[in-house]
């Protein structure tokens, strides 16, 4: 046989073989791979055990077949994994690592942020809402204040009532400032204090019904009762309510009017339960409208409520913001931004690098190339594709990001199998203590 033919010959099983190979999908570095992680092995190698491809948790002594006709997978002594290296440790050659598309980050330590967003409504600010009774019976002689939606300032005339008990306070304090000036001069100490005290009891009653002090000074300086009582705005407002017509019999149980102060206007929002964390009281909000275009407001939180809401399963918070030029008004609706506070100098790894089982957290750290450990991981708040790592994971580790789904499948075969071997270590070990002293 000539040189040529014997050339030829040998290309044709070389390529024969790699064409095996490619339909396997499995290539040179795959098969180092996979006999680092102990599924292939030279033919001079035992087998310590067969398990079943689907369950690790099955095996047997002899090679067997399972329910769906798949041979048992050969589990030999050699893995090529450190006695050192922690159960579940997996190794990839690195043509494998790029076919399957791992993809890593290293975590950092850093400063991680939120912005919060959510959809708010105004409201009255309860602070500053005021609901007027009468302190005393009769009938509204005059409204001056007669529509919902009017601004009044403080000091405002609102109606004036008339009472008969308010006639008769103001007639007994007209008889005890003639008292006190015709009993002033008496020789007499108790007489001129019992004189004082009438005075100063009458004046309180006044004071007690709510007569307004200029109604006082008045009726001090002419001496003549007034038939009608004048109730005024507490402070400037927008009147929201009116609970009572001229003419109409009121009661101290009769609201006469409610009044709003929308300087300062309250907004509700409700946020998740996941980001209850990041907001605390006085963290800076930003407010815009589709009433309002072109203009943000800027306000803060003032208060997070103490309960959930059963249907949403949200949190409540109210927020506070200057309205000096009432442009907020009650019941609109606002997108609003909380900016929400700043966890300073925490060790931060892509979001998509933890895998979640149920129970507990872990990632896969790159302990040296090739090399996969799996560590169980604390996690703490997340926000923008990055999450917080509080224990488990140091600054300047690296993670697996991507394909570690693959990985974690490796592992948790890898995993069995090392327990199963300790089993039968033990097994064998005990055996062999048995027969040590039987011997």
């Amino acid at each position: 046989m000539s040189k040529h033919i014997v050339i030829a010959i040998i290309l044709i099983g070389l390529g024969a073989g790699l064409g095996y190979m490619a339909a396997t999908k499995l290539g040179p570095g795959q098969i180092e791979s996979m006999q680092a992680m102990g599924e292939i092995t030279p033919e001079k190698s035992e087998p310590l055990f067969y398990r079943s491809p689907m369950d690790p948790a099955i095996t047997s002594p002899v090679p067997a077949k399972d329910a769906m006709g798949m041979d048992y997978v050969p589990v030999y002594a050699d893995t090529g994994s450190s006695k050192k290296d922690p159960d579940g440790t997996v190794r990839i050659d690195s043509v494998m690592v790029q076919n399957i598309g791992v993809r890593t980050a290293v975590a950092k330590r850093t400063s991680l942020s939120r912005s919060i967003r959510a959809v708010g409504r105004v409201d009255y600010n309860e602070e500053r809402m005021a609901r007027l009774h009468p302190k005393t019976e009769g009938w509204i002689e005059k409204l001056f204040v007669d529509k919902t939606g009017e601004l009044v300032k403080s000091g405002t005339l609102l109606l004036g009532i008339y009472s008969p008990q308010l006639v008769t306070s103001q007639q007994e304090y007209l008889l005890a400032l003639n008292n006190l000036k015709t009993l002033e001069n008496s020789t007499d100490e108790d007489v001129r204090i019992g004189a004082k005290n009438l005075l100063k009891s009458s004046l309180e009653r006044l004071h007690l019904l709510d007569v307004p002090p200029h109604q006082v000074r008045e009726l001090e300086k002419t001496r003549t009762v007034k038939k009608v009582l004048h109730i005024h705005s507490p402070f400037t407002g927008v009147v929201t309510k009116i609970g009572a017509r001229q003419g109409q019999y009121v009661t101290p149980k009769t609201e006469l009017y409610m009044i709003a102060d929308l300087s300062k206007v309250w907004v509700y929002a409700n946020i998740y339960e996941y980001e209850l964390p990041w907001v605390s009281l006085g963290d800076q909000v930003e407010m815009t409208l589709a009433a309002i275009p072109g203009k943000v407001f800027k306000g803060q939180v003032s208060y997070i409520y103490p309960y959930a809401e059963a249907k949403t399963r949200t949190i409540k918070v109210r927020l506070i913001f200057d309205n000096p030029k009432l442009l907020l008004r009650p019941k609109m609706f606002a997108d609003v931004t909380i900016a929400a506070g700043t966890q300073e100098h925490v060790v931060v790894i892509p979001s998509e690098a933890i895998i979640r089982s149920g129970k507990t957290e872990q990632v896969f750290v790159v302990s040296s190339p090739g090399k996969f450990e799996p560590r169980q991981v604390t996690l703490g708040m997340e926000s923008n594709g990055n999450i917080i790592i509080l224990s488990g994971l140091k600054e300047g580790e690296t993670v697996v990001t991507s394909a570690q789904f693959l990985i974690d499948s490796e592992s948790k075969l890898r995993e069995a199998t090392a327990k199963m071997m300790k089993s039968l270590n033990q097994k064998k070990a005990q055996g062999e203590a048995g027969n040590g002293a039987a011997k």
